[in-house]
């Protein structure tokens, strides 16, 4: 367990539960039209998010991709403000003009999801060099998908890093499917961290559905890259329970395989883990459940109150200031 003890645990928990039910908000609003647009949803994956961003301090950058809610809040981003970005509210992080697929928050170094599959990586890796530039001891994490680690700029970022030794860390959240596609169609290889060889760092496989399994092994790739060693591939094994994005049917799998992803459940699951290996009672769950559902009721509210932007607004985000 690490460095894990009850309290991070419980924080482990409680921002896994924030995902999940913030997700299954999100599909209530959508379903009856209370939200305008569509979205890519994160159920299933939250230990990835959880794991990766509890090793993180609130310095330190991370790039998402097109499935983004969950590592937002993971961040630290305030759960009103990324809600009231899907409702495309002046409040939202980012004033309305983003929506669920471009969502960031600079102010926790949530440096943005991303609508281009791969666009991330690069944006992490300039990242991690201007902390190393700077001298700043921050690291930089990319979150991408199996899909991802196929496009040119995964192996530009990968090789730029390595050569350059720069405080990254590149997260492959594999769910297996890219879109509809099976990885291991597109994908010559069963592990994609074992493409880290050919760029000379360290390639990890981590049961993403553990969340203090995958916290362990960002921990030991975020400890070396403070201490200047470079950067980690970390190949998370995960699965999305929802379809690729809002409206699609996931004809291309099973129920059945879904189901057995689902046994495994990192939400279910983790309770028990909590109970036997850290003493937390019944009590403490659901005082950690009433706080997540109030926090979201209450995100909702503040959403729905808040103004929406003016036609002109946009031009105050042209330019950087």
């Amino acid at each position: 367990m690490g460095s894990v003890d009850k309290n991070t645990a419980l924080e482990l928990y409680r921002t896994m539960l924030m995902i999940r039910r913030f997700e299954e908000k999100l599909f209530f609003l959508f379903s009856t039209r209370a939200m305008p647009g569509s979205m890519h949803q994160y159920n299933g994956e939250e230990a990835v998010a959880a794991g990766v961003c509890s090793c993180l301090n609130k310095s330190d950058y991370i790039t998402s991709t097109h499935r983004g809610h969950g590592h937002c809040i993971a961040k630290g981003a305030d759960v009103r403000n990324i809600m009231a970005e899907m409702f495309a509210k002046s409040t939202g992080c980012c004033k309305g003009m983003g929506g669920s697929m471009h969502i960031a928050d600079f102010g926790v170094g949530m440096l943005g999801a991303n609508g281009i599959v791969g666009g991330g990586l690069p944006h992490a890796a300039g990242a991690a060099w201007s902390s190393q530039y700077r001298g700043t001891q921050q690291v930089a994490v990319a979150f991408f998908g199996d899909g991802a680690s196929n496009e040119g700029s995964f192996h530009e970022s990968l090789n730029l890093a390595a050569v350059w030794k720069l405080p990254a860390i590149f997260v492959c959240e594999n769910n297996l499917y890219g879109f509809s596609t099976y990885y291991r169609r597109s994908t010559p290889i069963e592990n994609i961290a074992d493409r880290a060889a050919a760029y000379g760092i360290p390639g990890i496989v981590a049961d993403g559905m553990d969340v203090l399994a995958v916290r362990e092994a960002a921990r030991e790739a975020v400890d070396r890259a403070r201490r200047g060693e470079g950067p980690t591939l970390i190949e998370c094994k995960t699965y999305r329970y929802m379809g690729h994005s809002r409206f699609e049917k996931p004809c291309y799998r099973t129920e059945e395989e879904v189901q057995e992803w689902k046994k495994r459940d990192p939400i279910l699951c983790f309770p028990k883990v909590l109970k036997e290996q850290f003493s937390v009672t019944e009590e403490e769950l659901r005082q950690v459940e009433a706080y997540v559902d109030e926090k979201i009721e209450d995100a909702v509210r503040f959403a729905q109150q808040s103004p929406d932007p003016e036609p002109e607004d946009y031009k105050k985000y042209i330019f950087a200031k």
